[in-house]
């Protein structure tokens, strides 16, 4: 125990001594939360700028340009009374949709003749392209619908009526879990896990590659435990506790920023602990598998950094090549990302996350079997080379 409680307090020197992990540990989840929860704050994009052309200039399509205005997700920044130069204005305004009403747009609608209002969409952003198209497939929906209800009632059917021959029968969209289509909601805390796993990580990377190249594996570290599941707690027991308080700097920022707060707080504990370890273990066996710090930190950096992209959070698993999905699935954050949603935004249960955890349970123990061999190992060669010497 005496031991135990020294190695310890030699780890914590050594931690805090490096001030540039201890730095990129404290600094970065508190500057990404503030600087990633600013981004998305806002939660609903509105304003995209759209260019008109308008080619008719009447009664009609002045009404239809009214409602492209009222609608909140589209904002005008040109008229045009000529359909010219409209792809080059698109990239000088920035613009997301160029909608072009036609020459007698309103002569042709009076009389059946159907004109065409054309919808050009720049595709480049395909976040804002989508979310535009819905704003202006709302508007000229409506306004569609407003033409054909105003013709009936010409005809003498009541405003009952003709909405109810126009529309046969009526369809509901009900949206659950996320009703108002908030991104921040959606995007940051599953940000603030990545950012997590990569502090958490970088931390590991170096707990025993530094131990190797400062040549104190031997010397220090062996001369108070041979026990490597010790040695494995102890060079992470600094890094838990910069994690809980991380955690906990976190659930105070889901408060300023008015995200969900977490309910049911032991489902979350079991899910974080799960995640934690077995980040714990992947971390601590590229650190003793490369016995430098450096190209340790890099090789977990190259593993962590595209894990949100390929994770499934974004773009179904699914949907990826095997390759991609059984590399996906090797690292922590894809099944953790999956039961943080489902218990967040979904109000889930710990059986509806099940399989995750299982997933999760899997990665321990793969990760901690060759970690702690490895480590085990290690320590035995380096016992039998001090004992030769």
């Amino acid at each position: 125990m005496k031991d135990i409680i020294t190695l310890i307090k030699r780890e914590f020197k050594r931690f805090f001594s490096n001030t540039t992990l201890l730095s990129v540990m404290v600094l970065a989840p508190v500057i990404y939360a503030v600087l990633i929860g600013s981004v998305y704050q806002k939660g609903k994009v509105t304003d995209l700028p759209v260019i008109v052309v308008d080619q008719d200039n009447s009664p009609l399509s002045n009404q239809l340009v009214d409602m492209i205005e009222d609608n909140e997700r589209l904002h005008i920044v040109r008229m045009k009374a000529e359909n010219t130069g409209t792809q080059d204005d698109l990239i000088s305004d920035n613009a997301v949709l160029a909608i072009v009403i036609p020459e007698r747009f309103e002569a042709d609608v009076l009389q059946k003749r159907y004109p065409e209002v054309n919808t050009f969409i720049n595709t480049s952003n395909l976040l804002t392209a989508n979310l535009a198209s819905q704003g202006i497939q709302t508007v000229l929906g409506t306004f569609n619908a407003g033409i054909n209800i105003q013709g009936l009632k010409k005809k003498g059917l009541s405003t009952e009526a003709a909405a109810t021959q126009y529309e046969p029968f009526k369809a509901n969209y009900i949206r659950l879990f996320n009703p108002t289509g908030n991104y921040f909601i959606f995007m940051w805390p599953a940000i603030l896990a990545v950012v997590l796993q990569q502090v958490l990580l970088l931390g590991f990377a170096v707990s025993f590659a530094a131990e190797f190249q400062d040549r104190t594996f031997g010397a220090e570290l062996l001369q108070h435990t041979r026990s490597s599941l010790t040695a494995i707690f102890v060079k992470s027991l600094p890094l838990w506790l910069v994690s809980i308080g991380v955690l906990a700097f976190y659930y105070f920022m889901h408060g300023i920023y008015h995200a969900p707060m977490p309910t049911g707080i032991v489902n979350y504990f079991i899910t974080t602990t799960l995640f934690i370890l077995a980040i714990t273990f992947m971390g601590v066996f590229i650190s003793v598998l490369i016995p430098d710090a450096l190209k340790a930190t890099q090789v977990l950096m190259m593993l962590s950094t595209p894990a949100f992209l390929i994770g499934g959070f974004t773009w179904p698993l699914s949907a990826m090549p095997a390759p991609v999905q059984f590399f996906a699935n090797m690292i922590p954050l894809t099944p953790f990302l999956e039961a943080h949603k489902i218990l967040l935004i979904e109000n889930g249960t710990l059986a509806h996350v099940t399989p995750y955890l299982q997933h999760m349970g899997i990665q321990i123990a793969v990760y901690g079997i060759l970690a702690i061999a490895l480590l085990q190992i290690k320590m035995s060669r380096a016992a039998k080379k001090a004992k030769a010497e």
